[in-house]
């Protein structure tokens, strides 16, 4: 398989403060990979350290098979990149803008250039400080995907937008997605569960985990038991049971490793006098808080919480 980007026990420290430890993200060629993670989880870090504004402190990462320290002109060119705070040349018209960043990529697609203002519905007789937060957002998209990159590099893109604007910015970069690999950052689930394909969960400066997003979401299940009884806590659950509570006659838990070919007869086996057994689907933002949790061993120890936190490509 090949990697757009691939790092390697990737560490940045900044005094004494570890901002990342130990990190090994590994995306696709062609994935839609959205990194996800509280704010202050070390995201924009990783980004920065991609793009050759920050070294690490240990480690390495290669990105479209070049050392980071390494990436300028020649490989900026392949890469679009787009930021909730990037800095634009407020003075100019939106269509100055983009005559000017012209200059600078061999591969800028005129035709597309005009298909994107026609999208996003540009003005390009506006300065671009007039433009709403929105607008210029839209305005940053159609000037990092007219030249057709290689990889697209979000970084919170999306954070705070007009539901509408975000909608139209998503069905952009998905036009382009069959051409092209998205490494985005976020911290809203809801605004990344429709359209990734690969996730990775970064907490504290650390990948707890990254995944094609169908098989995590596959795999997780909170399954409710119905006893005839009041219901008590066994013994020995398996390790891929998080979040085990008892309350009146019903157990619930998380599935971690849930299988719809095996798991049924499992969980009535372990549960033979069970009135009734139900597994639900989860949504994306509830398979995190549960991965959350059990990491930091809210109702487990800890090596029962490893098990279901093993890093998979």
């Amino acid at each position: 398989m090949k990697f757009a980007i691939r790092t390697e026990n990737l560490g940045r420290k900044f005094g004494s403060t570890v901002a990342l430890n130990g990190v090994g993200v590994e995306v696709p060629e062609g994935a839609i990979y959205a990194l996800v993670g509280p704010n202050g989880a070390g995201k924009t870090t990783l980004i920065k350290l991609l793009m050759n504004i920050f070294w690490p402190s240990e480690g390495s990462a290669t990105v479209l098979g070049q050392d980071s320290r390494r990436v300028a002109a020649g490989v900026f060119c392949q890469i679009g990149y787009v930021s909730e705070n990037q800095e634009a040349p407020d003075w100019m018209q939106v269509g100055e803008m983009l005559r000017y960043y012209r200059n600078f990529y061999p591969r800028w697609d005129r035709d597309l250039e005009t298909q994107l203002v026609r999208q996003f519905d540009l003005p390009l007789d506006r300065k671009l400080k007039h433009l709403s937060r929105g607008m210029r957002m839209k305005a940053a998209f159609a000037s990092s995907l007219a030249y057709r990159p290689h990889l697209i590099v979000l970084d919170e893109p999306l954070s705070g937008l007009d539901p509408l604007v975000r909608d139209e910015l998503i069905v952009g970069l998905l036009d382009r997605a069959p051409e092209t690999t998205v490494f985005l950052s976020s911290h809203d689930l809801a605004e990344i569960e429709g359209f990734s394909s690969h996730v990775g969960f970064l907490e504290k400066g650390r990948l707890l985990f990254q995944e094609e997003m169908a098989s995590l979401t596959a795999r997780f299940r909170e399954v409710t038991v119905t006893l005839n009884g009041p219901a008590t806590v066994p013994a020995g659950v398996p390790s891929s049971w998080l979040q085990v509570e008892a309350a009146d006659s019903v157990l619930r838990f998380v599935h971690s490793n849930y299988s719809e070919d095996e798991s049924p007869a499992e969980l009535a086996t372990f549960f033979p006098a069970a009135r009734d057994i139900r597994a639900d689907a989860m949504r994306l933002r509830e398979v995190f808080l549960a991965i959350a949790k059990s990491n930091r061993g809210v109702g487990q120890s800890e090596s029962e919480a490893r098990p279901s936190l093993e890093v998979k490509a």
